[in-house]
């Protein structure tokens, strides 16, 4: 017993180990196909990658991780610029005070915090203006 476990951790660990491996192997392919003759720029591009991979691997909220995902499925970079703004217009949606114009914003938008965030200011400035 004592050796099967042993083997299956092993076997954990190399499956760990090829994965990262993959993960580093498709980040610096990004990181050369963005800069192909600049080295230093591979260097910087690469490292933001891996950050912005460890980044998104942290993250909590699942409903907006997918936005950003789904925008920029092969730049983690760019997924966590959009998932930051998305949690950040999320939590402004969140607390917003007139329901019509919300539900406006909601109705264009179901799916995309940031433009609902936009579509609810300019609609409620809007509506402003016009009272």
């Amino acid at each position: 017993m004592k050796k099967r476990s042993y083997l299956f951790a092993v076997l954990l660990s190399v499956s760990g180990l090829a994965f990262s491996q993959s993960i580093e192997d498709e980040l610096k392919e990004f990181a050369e196909e963005k800069y192909p003759n600049d080295y230093s720029m591979q260097e910087y591009v690469y490292e933001k990658q891996v950050a912005a991979y460890e980044y998104m691997q942290s993250v909590s909220d699942e409903e907006v991780k997918e936005i950003a995902v789904s925008e920029y499925p092969n730049d983690y970079s760019m997924q966590k610029y959009v998932y930051e703004k998305q949690l950040d217009a999320k939590k402004y949606m969140e607390s917003v005070k007139d329901p019509e114009v919300k539900e406006i914003a909601i109705s264009q938008y179901p799916n995309d915090y940031s433009m609902q965030k936009y579509v609810y200011e300019r609609q409620l400035k809007s509506k402003q203006r016009m009272e």
